[in-house]
């Protein structure tokens, strides 16, 4: 059986994909949580966090639903300030220049907004034809239809390249593959459970593994 051809339709979600901003996450969850009344995270717990989906990451944060809207805005506005001093991941900028340069449709769909992502993109934003941003938590499903109706691929031709578990079920909600990459948010264990098409391990990996 030929292998299945390369998707035509790159997409990737951005913080802990493209943009190494855990680390700022880090330094400021305990301020803002602070702001909401909720508990500090211990730096011991960071990584078992990481091994959980995000709903399960929130019920061990203790972060009721209802403040939820007002946590992700005071995040939002924080993050914005702090763009364009979180780095992308070494590679970041080759690998989407090549995709492109290879034939590959590259768009971003975040719940970043794109001011944001374009102010830490720099340069390489040059290389993503289709911005789909400011998804709600659990919202990227919408934006990966959005980035399918603008580009008029079918789901089956794409794949959502992602670094947490929300990712993944995203993809599934539209019929789209899912490429796991292990350098960001969520542990790859949690990926694997997931049962990703393709596992990355570096950026200098994706075009390859996605045979481009």
């Amino acid at each position: 059986m030929p292998p299945a051809p390369p998707p035509r339709l790159v997409i990737f979600d951005f913080d802990g994909t493209l943009a190494d901003s855990f680390p700022w996450f880090r330094s400021v969850l305990n301020e803002v949580g602070a702001r909401h009344g909720l508990r500090p995270v211990a730096p011991e717990e960071v990584e078992s966090l990481r091994l959980l989906p995000t709903p399960e990451i929130l019920r061990a944060m203790q972060v009721p639903p209802w403040k939820l809207p007002a946590l992700t805005r005071d995040l939002r506005a924080m993050k914005a300030e702090a763009a364009a001093c979180i780095p992308l991941f070494p590679g970041v900028p080759e690998m989407l220049r090549g995709l492109a340069a290879g034939g590959a449709v590259v768009a971003i769909a975040s719940s970043d907004a794109e001011p944001n992502i374009r102010r830490t993109l720099g340069a390489a934003a040059a290389a993503v034809s289709h911005f789909a941003c400011g998804a709600s938590l659990f919202g990227k499903a919408p934006k990966l239809r959005q980035v399918l109706r603008a580009t008029g691929l079918p789901a089956a031709a794409a794949v959502y390249v992602g670094d947490e578990t929300r990712d993944a079920e995203a993809a599934a909600k539209v019929g789209m593959d899912f490429a796991a990459v292990t350098w960001g948010y969520a542990a790859p264990a949690a990926l694997l459970a997931r049962g990703p098409r393709w596992v990355f391990g570096t950026p200098a990996e994706v075009a390859a593994g996605l045979g481009m």
